[in-house]
């Protein structure tokens, strides 16, 4: 029996053996081995002609994002020149652009040959990348704080005023902004137009709105007029007269309404030039009555004496006072005065008419009486009462009036704000201090346009970025705080401009255009010559807009150097290379130009 087991133990014991197992399997798999060290070479080879082909397709993309107006065969005909120059590896890939709004990709593709990997029947890897170009910021929001003054119609030496040029460029600077502008998403970027000059129009249609402040609007001026002015009188307000409420024609005379409206107010009230009260005095003609009236009882005391060497002589009285005399008569100054109670009343007395007298004396006459050397003297007092009856007459004549000061409606607001209390004025706070309404000389015609993509009239509304560029008219003196401050404020939540919240990944712009210094704002200045105390304002709006996050660009339109330089301008740049000093009208073009430039910069994004 253990003979005949023995062979089964043997089969056992060689089933169960290892050690020959596995040389013969490590044999076996050195092929495998080899193929897949070799594969992983062939794909780090592709992976490196990838990466170089990467790197010439984002310079062919950044070549033909440069000019976006190319032609598709335009486009292919760059792209592949660059591709080529700028490729390191081997082959000759085929690249296809594709421009698509804000954006042009370049895709390549090649076959890498292999090695290891030829061996099982691959001879090649497919390799192929894509670069993507964007110009300008995914997303956007710019405010145009620009100049509207009055100086802004003054020409250079080729005739070209300021403002025309500042239109021509404004219009090209929203064409590369609307380029900019994602064709999936055309909101990413938005743009707010801020005119300037003393004042800010806001629009009148916020006439009703809360956060208007009236305060000032209600202001009563000097005091009324003499009775005697009424229509057709001639002007008698110091600063003159216009035709009516929220007039800026001045008028000579009262005119037929008989309101008496104050014109402006002059430079010699700091920070107040261009200023109108906001009321007018009216003209009420008074009515009139005839008025009689019963005088109280008159009398007239007299001293009075005789001298006669017989006892009798002729009496003579002397009066004590103004009335009458015992002989009936009247003297002017008899007169009784009654003064009704009108304003502005002309009266006229009549002579008292005298009716009836008593007469008493004391002592009884002959009166007290003395003689010396035969000639005797009598003294007594007499009193003389007499009844008058006045009249007085109120005349009714063209020419009497009361005045009244009427502050005018709201509807005859032009829409302009003045600079908030401070520090509010240079400040972005929400809902923060009201905004005080202002009548204006300053009072821009263009008004204020919040965040909006509205480009032109493509867009379906009259009320378009480009309309409103055209609308400008120059006017006024310069306030760039009030520029600022509104350009900070229009893209902030809540009043006054109601922004949306901020989406991610969205840079702020400012782009602060002036031809001139600070001259006036609400309370400094004379509307004419720079004024430091508004310049402090200035940079403290400056800060605050930094502190905000803002990237500011400030642009200074000095015609042939003639001021010199704005240095609260060059300060509120976010950097040097962010200021602008312009000598000619045609230079704001090549600035905002520049500024399209920078701000709409080519990017790439795999």
């Amino acid at each position: 029996m253990q003979r005949m087991n023995a062979p089964l133990r043997a089969l056992r014991a060689f089933i169960r053996a290892k050690g020959a197992n596995v040389a013969m399997m490590f044999g076996l798999s050195l092929l495998p081995l080899a193929i897949a060290a070799g594969a992983g070479l062939d794909y780090a080879q592709a992976m490196m002609v990838r990466s170089k082909m990467l790197d010439a397709l984002d310079a062919a993309a950044l070549a033909v994002g440069g000019q976006p107006n190319l032609t598709s065969a335009q486009a292919t005909t760059l792209a592949q020149n660059v591709f080529d120059a700028n490729y390191k590896g081997p082959g000759h890939p085929t690249i296809n652009p594709i421009i698509q709004g804000q954006s042009v990709s370049v895709t390549g593709s090649d076959d890498v040959a292999t090695t290891a990997l030829a061996l099982v029947g691959k001879s090649s890897i497919a390799v192929s990348a894509t670069s993507i170009v964007v110009w300008g910021q995914a997303k956007m929001w710019v405010s145009l704080v620009l100049d509207n003054t009055g100086s802004m119609n003054d020409a250079d030496s080729t005739g070209l005023t300021k403002m025309a040029a500042l239109k021509d460029a404004s219009h090209q600077l929203l064409a590369k902004l609307q380029t900019a502008a994602a064709s999936g998403n055309p909101g990413d970027v938005q743009v707010a137009i801020i005119p300037f000059a003393k004042d800010v129009n806001v629009g009148t249609g916020n006439a009703g709105a809360s956060w208007i402040d009236w305060s000032d609007w209600n202001v009563q001026y000097g005091s009324a007029p003499s009775s005697s002015v009424g229509p057709g009188s001639s002007c008698p307000l110091s600063l003159g007269c216009v035709t009516g409420p929220g007039s800026t024609t001045t008028s000579r005379n009262v005119p037929s309404s008989g309101l008496i409206c104050p014109d402006a107010i002059g430079s010699s009230s700091s920070g107040q030039t261009g200023h109108y009260y906001d009321g007018c005095y009216n003209s009420v003609q008074q009515n009139k009555v005839k008025v009689t009236t019963t005088a109280t009882p008159m009398k007239d005391v007299q001293t009075c004496k005789t001298v006669s060497n017989v006892n009798s002589g002729a009496e003579s009285c002397t009066s004590q006072n103004g009335y009458p005399q015992s002989n009936g008569t009247a003297t002017n100054n008899s007169t009784t005065s009654n003064t009704p109670n009108y304003v502005g009343d002309i009266t006229s007395s009549t002579t008292p008419v005298i009716s009836g007298s008593s007469t008493s004396n004391s002592p009884a006459l002959p009166g007290s009486c003395t003689t010396s050397n035969s000639v005797t003297t009598c003294t007594w007092t007499r009193t003389i009462t007499y009844t008058s009856t006045v009249v007085t007459t109120v005349t009714t004549a063209s020419g009497i009036y009361d005045h009244a000061w009427v502050i005018n409606n709201h509807s005859v607001w032009r829409g302009c704000v003045m600079d908030r209390n401070q520090d509010d004025d240079t400040t972005s706070a929400t809902p923060g201090n009201k905004f005080p309404a202002e009548q204006s000389d300053s009072c821009s015609v263009a008004t204020v346009m919040p965040l909006n993509y509205n480009w032109d009239s493509t867009s379906g509304t009259a009320d378009n970025l480009s309309a409103k560029i055209d609308s400008m008219i120059a006017n006024g003196g310069t306030n760039q705080t009030i520029g600022l401050a509104h350009g900070m404020q229009i893209q902030m939540q809540g009043d006054p401009y109601n922004a949306p919240a901020l989406p991610a990944n969205t840079a702020r712009y400012i782009i602060l255009l002036s031809d001139g210094l600070n001259t006036m704002d609400r309370w400094y200045g004379n509307g004419s010559s720079q004024s430091s105390s508004v310049d402090a304002r200035m940079a403290k709006a400056c800060t605050n807009a930094k502190n905000q996050g803002f990237i500011i660009y400030t642009l200074f339109v000095d015609i042939a150097g003639a001021q010199g330089n704005s240095t609260v301008l060059k300060n509120c740049a976010t950097d040097t290379s962010k200021y602008y000093d312009l000598t000619t009208s045609s230079a704001i073009v090549t600035a905002f130009n520049d500024i399209a430039q920078k701000i709409t910069n080519l990017r790439v994004s795999h």
